[in-house]
């Protein structure tokens, strides 16, 4: 034994008789980890404090720990973690009164205390017997605690986890998964419900995937609701604009993300009632939805979050694009709204040939023409209906239209992102021309984080009485999108080969999410119920790429995205197809893409694999009548200690800001073989990315939240030249503009 050797196993000797043997165990795990140097640094500390409370002696512990999370060494972030595990279980005990050597305790008597104290819903104990919780119980694994990061553990735990009502700890991580599970299984046959209750629970607790931030912080508990955010459809009146406004406060409050179509809105100095030159535009209903998203914050937690979307022909375009600036009259201003643009193709073609644009107010275009310019999109490539209506209203001599040129318009675009990161850019005759449910409606735009797309459409008032001394207030509800999300961590999932295990449990967890999910915007809950749309999507790419050792700017990168994408959705919809025979399939499934197989064939899928799948989705239809959406999981990808999304890593090594401290972060499984692997978000090419993303966009029947990652000092030209090749290159949407001179925040919503 060398003398290094000897003075470590004296330092542990010590730690022993002095009650700290629990930490000797925990470095027992990573025998590589240069301990003697840190258990000197304890045993210094603790011979200049004397006698130390045990929340102090945890908080140095971790502190020492963090401070040698290094490229060198990163496992030090788990060392951190295991040491304030142990703090959440003693504190934890002292509330339920477990033993140090079961911190667990009784998962049981966990379930009658929050359930008496209102913070688990009644109904976990209504549905499981006495005898399937304990079976239950039997599978929970304490171990799998030391699969998170100090970080993930402590978002986790900080964010999620069950308290009580005055804020202590009672839930531990393992029970959080398997409220989850159970859940999200409740309602499934009690032949096979604990069999489906524990494959959730593999998949939660080996972090092999997430949910979305709602149903990871609400699912079980007596508040809050599960679905990520929402998209509506704003009506052209006032009573649409304040029902809607309504509707937003609503969601807001119980942690729902929002996007908000107002394309349909009258634009500055339109007509009311035909008196010319009334109307204020926009930009006074954004600010009531900006006002809306300060006031209703989601569950204590943080503010309401907000996206409006705007066509870029509309007339108040150039408002509405400065409306987040920091110079200007703040009367006009929205700071905390994000922004999204409605780009036809044709304004891209005009862009890229420095042509004419011409803007129009649509509820003019309405009274005149007789039919909305935003209800059409070009059904082809280069033609179709809006082009011809588009041209229609120019035609038209009774028709007022303001022309400029359409780079001013893309200028002012740009100008936006690269001082505020928005407005995101949403395609929309490319979202529409594959969407598999175009015979059933329309998109207007996407959500909060531009990876969803569905039909949308307005909600009216239809009827007002009295009957009885009782108000009765008739509505057509419109198509009131609903984002259920779910993302695969393709850097523990992918490596072990569980793909054909895992995603059937996610897609029958996202279906239940449908059924069990409490909607207070009833026109959002039938809209549910009638696509049953789920959102499927993947995180920690950057992560997978660095184990597989392929350089994110490669053929090779974008071979693999093709085919790991192409597999996925496979898998997507084959587990779709089996629940449709098991449940039935989603009510307008008749007439869709699915149905017809126009959906594999736009998407080239050939070969007896695929055209087996077709013919099966076909007889026996599908569940869910939208399948797959690529969300930022932000927070998430945190939690399962892998890389956020579609997106590369912002550095190899960074410190994530705390209140009174920092958090020492690398990059996931860093280390001599991965690290060249890692290259900086803002060093890599963009070009590579957008290739990337296109050659998955292929199997993804919805959208990404992809982000353009741009130095501040880039050229207008350049900018320029990264959103046509993301156009050209059938890209649906891009989400933030991140420029080096600006930070932005993710959505927590749609974390999943």
């Amino acid at each position: 034994m060398t003398t290094g050797m000897k003075e470590q196993q004296r330092l542990m000797n010590e730690l022993d008789r002095k009650g700290y043997g629990w930490l000797r165990e925990i470095l027992d795990n990573y025998p590589h980890l240069d301990a003697e140097a840190y258990l000197e640094q304890f045993r210094r500390y603790q011979d200049g404090k004397g006698m130390m409370k045990e929340d102090s002696v945890t908080n140095q512990l971790v502190l020492n720990a963090l401070e040698r999370i290094s490229q060198e060494e990163p496992d030090w972030t788990y060392v951190a973690a295991g040491i304030y595990a142990r703090s959440l279980y003693r504190k934890a005990g002292e509330n339920r009164d477990t033993s140090p050597d079961d911190p667990y305790g009784s998962f049981s008597e966990l379930l009658d205390l929050l359930t008496e104290q209102g913070i688990y819903d009644p109904y976990l104990l209504k549905t499981y017997s006495r005898e399937e919780i304990r079976e239950i119980s039997s599978w929970i694994d304490p171990e799998r605690d030391r699969l998170f990061t100090y970080i993930g553990l402590r978002t986790l735990a900080d964010r999620y986890l069950a308290k009580s009502h005055d804020n202590r700890v009672f839930e531990l991580p393992q029970e959080r998964f398997m409220v989850i599970a159970m859940t999200l299984m409740s309602q499934e046959s009690e032949k096979n419900r604990l069999y489906w209750v524990r494959e959730a629970y593999w998949a939660l607790s080996n972090l092999y995937m997430t949910v979305a931030t709602p149903t990871l912080a609400n699912a079980g508990k007596t508040y809050g609701q599960l679905s990520s955010c929402f998209i509506d459809t704003v009506d052209d009146s006032l009573r649409g604009i304040y029902d809607s406004n309504t509707d937003v406060a609503t969601l807001s409050k119980g942690g729902g993300g929002l996007g908000i179509y107002m394309g349909k809105v009258r634009s500055r100095g339109s007509d009311i009632k035909g008196f010319k030159g009334i109307s204020s535009g926009v930009l006074p209903w954004m600010k009531q939805l900006n006002n809306t998203a300060v006031s209703v914050d989601q569950l204590g937690q943080r503010q309401g979050s907000i996206a409006v979307y705007l066509d870029v022909w509309h007339r108040d375009i150039f408002a509405f694009l400065d409306a987040k600036l920091n110079n200007g009259d703040e009367r006009l201003r929205t700071h905390d709204l994000f922004t999204g643009v409605c780009v036809p193709d044709l304004f891209m073609e005009q862009v890229d040939n420095r042509g004419e644009w011409h803007l129009f107010d649509p509820h003019e275009v309405r009274r005149v023409m007789g039919w909305s310019l935003e209800d059409f999109y070009d059904e082809e490539k280069g033609a179709g209906s809006f082009r011809e209506k588009y041209q229609a209203c120019i035609d038209h001599p009774e028709l007022s239209r303001e022309t400029v040129p359409a780079i001013e318009v893309m200028k002012r675009i740009m100008i936006s992102q690269l001082e505020t990161g928005t407005p995101y850019m949403f395609y929309r005759d490319e979202a529409n021309r594959m969407n598999p449910n175009r015979h059933a409606g329309m998109i207007y735009s996407s959500n909060l984080c531009t990876e969803i797309m569905q039909n949308m459409s307005i909600t009216q008032v239809e009827e007002e009485k009295t009957e009885e001394g009782k108000i009765i207030i008739t509505k057509q509800p419109g198509d009131f999108v609903v984002c259920n999300l779910s993302s695969i961590n393709l850097g523990t999932a992918v490596p072990v080969g569980i793909l054909e295990r895992l995603i059937p449990v996610q897609v029958r967890m996202l279906d239940n999410v449908i059924d069990l999910n409490t909607i207070e915007v009833l026109q959002a809950r039938l809209t549910n119920q009638k696509y049953r749309a789920v959102g499927l999507g993947t995180f920690g790419w950057h992560h997978l790429l660095a184990l597989k050792r392929i350089h994110w700017e490669s053929e090779e990168s974008l071979r693999y995205a093709d085919e790991l994408y192409e597999r996925i959705s496979y898998l997507v919809i084959q587990a779709s197809m089996e629940l449709a025979r098991e449940k039935g399939t989603y009510p307008v499934f008749e007439g869709s893409d699915w149905q017809t197989g126009e959906y594999f064939r736009k998407r080239n899928y050939t070969g007896e694999k695929w055209e087996q799948l077709a013919e099966m989705v076909r007889e026996s239809g599908i569940r869910n009548g939208y399948l797959m959406a690529v969300a930022p999981n932000g927070s998430t990808s945190v939690i399962a200690g892998s890389t956020a999304s579609i997106d590369p890593v912002f550095q190899r090594e960074y410190s994530e800001e705390k209140k009174n401290y920092k958090i020492p972060v690398t990059a996931p499984d860093l280390s001599p073989q991965t690290y060249w692997f890692y290259k900086s978000a803002y060093e890599i090419d963009p070009y590579w990315s957008i290739r990337q993303n296109a050659a998955r966009q292929r199997h993804i029947d919805q959208s990404q939240s992809f982000n353009l990652y741009v130095t501040h000092d880039i050229k207008a030209k350049d900018l320029l030249s990264i959103h046509m090749t993301a156009w050209k290159q059938g890209l649906k949407t891009t989400y933030y503009t991140r420029s080096t001179s600006a930070e932005y925040v993710d959505c927590d919503s749609c974390s999943g």
